[in-house]
């Protein structure tokens, strides 16, 4: 028989998903919805932006604002940038961090914030963040309320090695909520590692977004046959929307956004500037066959039904 806690645990993910209030002293880690959201509508309309990223500053900065009011011009309520969005990705779009202009950094970062304020759109933005001197930037996306304003920033979690030479790994989970839709953050190699997945599950996260830099890369490169497939399986596997962007400098492959139930609702063009808007509804139904049991499966129950207590069961070698 299932446990009374995994009753009462089964209830809690319920209340959470479908956008309802719960102590979290009643539930395993810090799965909450916050008071705020209670009563909003759980729809979001949200912009998928992809752009040739480039070490120029004061250009991505360009594309960056440019994108801003084309999204909001189609309506968009949140719009996505890809990692490194701003500043271009060290090791890649240039060599290093070391003659990094963090003052026109500075500059360009506060005219995308009071253009958000202007628009009135929330931002996931892709950038470094400075660190104090002797330590390396983060890889980070900022997240920038509509009255532009940052509110949170998540840290790039799980750098490759080639990252690790240029940035320092971040330590958090980033959780935030858009007119009653609980959204998370997770950049490039996280995907890597669906525990990250798993554990923004546990949170109550409908809608994530996962920002990427897999750009100039050779022509028979593998990333972009295997991204596609592996991010509608966090999404299937997770029951989560899932935003997905990418730099469109050559060779790349598209942003697309996956719904719930795994499929690509839409993708941008390959290696093409590009915004892209859809719309969330965490009301709506899907298709979501681990949903039953994914639950008691993240508290370590992997199996359905009842275990059954017979010697033919237990003896292995038996035929």
């Amino acid at each position: 028989m299932q446990s009374q806690q995994y009753q009462i645990n089964l209830l809690a993910m319920q209340l959470v998903l479908f956008g309802c209030s719960w102590s979290p002293g009643m539930v395993w880690g810090e799965v909450r919805t916050d008071v705020s959201s209670v009563g909003e509508s759980g729809q979001l309309n949200v912009a998928t932006c992809q752009f040739p990223v480039s070490s120029d500053i004061s250009e991505n900065a360009t594309w960056i604002r440019k994108q801003l009011r084309e999204a909001a011009e189609q309506d968009a309520q949140i719009i996505h940038f890809s990692e490194t969005a701003l500043s271009g990705y060290a090791g890649v779009d240039q060599p290093d961090m070391s003659d990094y202009d963090w003052n026109l950094h500075a500059i360009e970062l506060k005219s995308i914030l009071e253009l958000a304020r202007k628009l009135k759109v929330w931002v996931v933005l892709g950038s470094v963040h400075r660190l104090s001197e002797g330590h390396k930037p983060h890889n980070s996306l900022y997240v920038i309320n509509d009255q532009g304003e940052v509110i949170d920033r998540y840290d790039k979690r799980f750098c490759t090695s080639g990252d690790l030479r240029h940035f320092s790994p971040g330590d958090h989970f980033v959780t935030f909520e858009v007119r009653g839709v609980r959204c998370g953050l997770l950049i490039c190699y996280d995907i890597r590692f669906p525990e990250l997945y798993r554990e923004y599950s546990k949170r109550g996260v409908r809608l994530m977004f996962h920002s990427f830099h897999n750009a100039r890369q050779k022509p028979d490169a593998i990333h972009p046959k295997i991204m596609p497939p592996t991010a509608q399986a966090r999404a299937a596997t997770n029951g989560m929307f899932l935003s997905m962007n990418n730099s469109c400098v050559k060779h790349s492959w598209a942003s697309m956004f996956i719904t719930p139930d795994g499929l690509i609702r839409e993708r941008l063009e390959t290696d093409k500037p590009g915004v892209m808007v859809n719309s969330v509804d965490v009301e709506k139904e899907y298709y979501d066959a681990s949903q039953p049991y994914r639950l008691q499966s993240i508290e370590g129950v992997w199996n359905s039904g009842e275990i059954v207590d017979d010697e033919r069961s237990s003896d292995r070698h038996c035929y």
